[in-house]
């Protein structure tokens, strides 16, 4: 199932690791592990953060997403799912519809 997960840097412990040099490769490992479908780098209520787009099978694979901006970075995230158009497309809105008429 495809989640939408925003990741928001506390501004100090983030500065720590770009002036140690660490942040781009902690990064890179992150995402390369993590393979998100899209990784946008943006602000986020006036810190550094990210939105990925994830996969996730089962409830269980969530840490594998989180624990790593938890424990690099002391970052806080928020995790939502998410349908593509052809997804919304499958749900079934005009049966709903007449069901809940």
């Amino acid at each position: 199932m495809r989640f939408i997960l925003q990741v928001s840097f506390p501004v100090d412990k983030f500065n720590q690791a770009v002036r140690a040099g660490t942040a781009d490769k902690t990064i890179g490992r992150i995402l390369e592990d993590t393979k998100p479908e899209a990784a946008y780098f943006t602000a986020i209520n006036g810190n550094r953060g990210a939105i990925l787009i994830i996969n996730m099978a089962n409830a269980s694979d969530l840490p594998r997403f989180a624990e790593p901006w938890f424990l690099h970075f002391d970052a806080t995230i928020e995790i939502q799912p998410t349908m593509t158009p052809e997804d919304l497309q499958k749900a079934g809105l005009d049966q709903l519809a007449k069901k809940w008429k």
